[in-house]
């Protein structure tokens, strides 16, 4: 069970990066479905095999950060465009481009450090993380769908990178 945690693992984080590098195919929702469902079996998987070696560890942490990092995007975009306001005729949704640029690499940032500061044993981190992507984007939030889209956003990220360290923590029993 050990090594079918580590190889959905690793397959769950090239499947992020296939799924980002694809783009818009197929739909974000099942994009977001298809990680999901990969790191759900990788934590069954996880908690089956109990304790790993340290090497079994080490590897998974690694390849955890790995697919928070690959995984997250696919996610994230999946929920923001099931909570898309402009599906129901509200401008400013998950679909404008100028609506909080550069979101996907703050993303992607945000992921890796909440997975990093949550296997490192110092949760407080995430909060430091979140109170500085926050203050980063105090400006733009002044309006209602800048605003949804930063919260839904981030608390799909962070729970996605939250997901991945729990399969770390799994693995080490």
């Amino acid at each position: 069970m050990t090594a079918l945690a580590l190889v959905l693992l690793g397959v769950t984080a090239v499947a992020g990066l296939g799924l980002v590098l694809v783009g818009g195919r197929p739909v974000p929702q099942l994009r977001a479905l298809v990680v999901t469902a990969l790191l759900a079996g990788t934590a069954a998987a996880a908690w089956a095999a109990g304790e790993g070696s340290d090497a079994v560890v080490g590897t998974a942490t690694v390849l955890a950060v790995l697919a928070s990092v690959t995984g997250g995007g696919p996610v994230a975009t999946g929920v923001l465009h099931a909570a898309d306001p402009a599906a129901v005729g509200v401008g400013g949704g998950a679909q404008d481009p100028e609506l909080l640029r550069g979101g996907a690499w703050i993303g992607v940032l945000e992921r890796a450090a909440i997975t990093g500061t949550l296997l490192a044993g110092w949760p407080e981190g995430l909060a430091v993380v979140l109170a500085v992507k926050g203050l980063g984007r105090f400006d733009e939030l002044r309006t209602p769908a800048a605003a949804e889209r930063f919260i839904v956003g981030t608390l799909a990220s962070a729970l996605w990178a939250a997901a991945c360290a729990g399969v770390v923590v799994l693995l080490r029993g």
